[in-house]
């Protein structure tokens, strides 16, 4: 499995990005999908993630400002992000977890200015 993510860049305060996922490899229907964030300093954390089921779960401090979605027929997972604030600043790595084993891909930088 690999992963591509896109999508990041600079962006004012209050705007809204929306981060790309590609994924290559085995069907993801059954797979559950993530988006984390790290920013400089700062250990990793889960921002957003969608189960196989489809529930999802957010980070308190991203609920109701970003959206976790997914295409598997694109084989494509997405990150709606509105509202967004300077402290959303970090790289952002998509994950996929399939057959017990979760896939990171590179991440890509969000930088929310003041």
């Amino acid at each position: 499995v690999q992963l591509q993510a896109s999508g990041g860049g600079l962006v004012q305060a209050g705007g809204s990005l929306r981060l790309s996922c590609a994924a290559s490899g085995p069907n993801m229907l059954y797979a559950g999908v993530a988006w984390y964030r790290q920013a400089p300093g700062t250990e990793r954390e889960l921002v957003a993630q969608q189960f196989s089921g489809g529930g999802t779960v957010y980070a308190d401090s991203v609920k109701g400002r970003f959206t976790i979605s997914r295409d598997s027929v694109k084989k494509m997972v997405y990150l709606q992000m509105h509202s967004l604030k300077p402290e959303d600043t970090a790289v952002y790595y998509c994950t996929l977890t399939t057959w017990g084993r979760e896939y990171w891909g590179q991440g890509t930088q969000v930088t929310v200015s003041s």
